[in-house]
């Protein structure tokens, strides 16, 4: 019997069943004459989305030996602003295509009935990506300057992408400002929540009235930070995540980068707890071509905790409302009261520079 996802019975697939559905699969793409698995675990992480760590040994075909590889497939619920299955690949091979160091995009699959859901297939990369353990990890100011500098040169590599491009025309151009367009959706999201959150109220009202001037549109990863890159004997070896990945102000992942929400408590490290943004800005302004303004990315930061914010109580709702029980994102709701501490206090600190 071919094993895969029975839509009629409309029943869960166990762990072992999504293993042999997976590594028929890949023996069908690579055309090999047999494949054998040799692991198969859920990675931890990933609240949008499932991911799956698969390792088989492939006996002829297009990719002989040993594959590892990682499976990203929907989880039961998402937020609003994550891509589809089929939107992410595209991103990631664009990524790809443009010398981004990201995991090799292998195979989409849109047919349901092998796991259940859409799924992508990249190579898997070596190193540590859990953000908590990676800003405690040992290491020396040299080795903290080259992480952030190579983050600064990935980014400046991305932001080279510009609309038009015909592989990401479903992503959405900023019609106005990306700053307004940003706080014209965050208001939107905020108004489906049915609590008032006058916190958050006040600050899109306060990101509207400072907002800079554009920098211009490029590709956004959309979620650059630590936990959402892998690093391995002191170099980044894959960024991950690209689930919202848009078109916007390139200070908008350098501000995201640097948000307190993302130094997980090494708050004297600017850039995601591992290093400086001095460093930062060299390298990018020096990829780039141009220099980085601080105050703008100052403002970006604060951007970025109101969105996180937003996003906590998304996650909250997809606990609440039935859609997915999980602790975690119940957790990550309880998150808010620190959030917005952060936000008012970053904001009083930039007013009062």
């Amino acid at each position: 019997m071919r094993p895969g996802f029975d839509h009629a019975k409309g029943g869960q697939m166990s762990p072992d069943d999504i293993q042999r559905a997976l590594t028929l699969y890949v023996r069908q793409r690579t055309g090999a004459r047999h494949v054998e698995p040799l692991a198969f675990s859920r990675l931890a992480g990933g609240a949008i989305q499932s991911n799956y760590a698969l390792s088989v040994e492939c006996a002829g075909g297009s990719r002989p030996g040993r594959l590892d590889l990682v499976v990203r497939s929907d989880s039961p619920s998402k937020v609003d602003a994550s891509l589809a299955r089929e939107q992410e690949f595209q991103v990631l091979r664009a990524a790809h295509q443009a010398g981004v160091t990201v995991p090799e995009p292998l195979w989409l699959c849109t047919d349901t009935s092998v796991i259940g859901h859409v799924f992508c297939v990249m190579a898997r990369v070596p190193g540590l990506a859990q953000g908590r353990q990676l800003v405690r990890e040992p290491r020396d100011e040299r080795e903290a300057a080259n992480i952030v500098g190579q983050l600064g040169r990935e980014l400046a590599r991305l932001h080279a992408l510009r609309p038009p491009d015909a592989r990401l025309d479903f992503l959405p151009v900023p019609q106005a400002s990306p700053a307004l367009w940003r706080i014209h959706a965050y208001r939107q999201a905020l108004d489906r929540i049915p609590e008032p959150h006058p916190v958050l109220e006040w600050s899109l009202n306060w990101l509207e009235d400072n907002a800079p001037q554009s920098a211009g549109i490029v590709l956004c990863h959309g979620d650059f930070r630590s936990g959402n890159y892998m690093v391995d004997q002191g170099k980044v070896t894959g960024i991950l995540d690209w689930e919202f990945a848009a078109w916007s102000d390139p200070y908008e992942d350098l501000g995201w980068l640097c948000a307190k929400s993302w130094r997980f408590g090494v708050n004297d490290k600017e850039v995601g707890g591992i290093g400086h943004k001095a460093d930062l800005f060299a390298a990018y302004g020096q990829a780039a071509g141009h220099p980085v303004d601080g105050d703008t990315v100052l403002y970006w930061e604060a951007m970025g905790m109101t969105r996180w914010a937003i996003i906590a109580l998304q996650q909250a709702r997809r606990h609440i409302s039935g859609g997915e029980a999980s602790l975690e994102l119940a957790l990550t709701g309880r998150l808010l009261p620190e959030i917005e501490f952060d936000l008012l206090d970053h904001i009083h600190r930039r007013e009062t520079a």
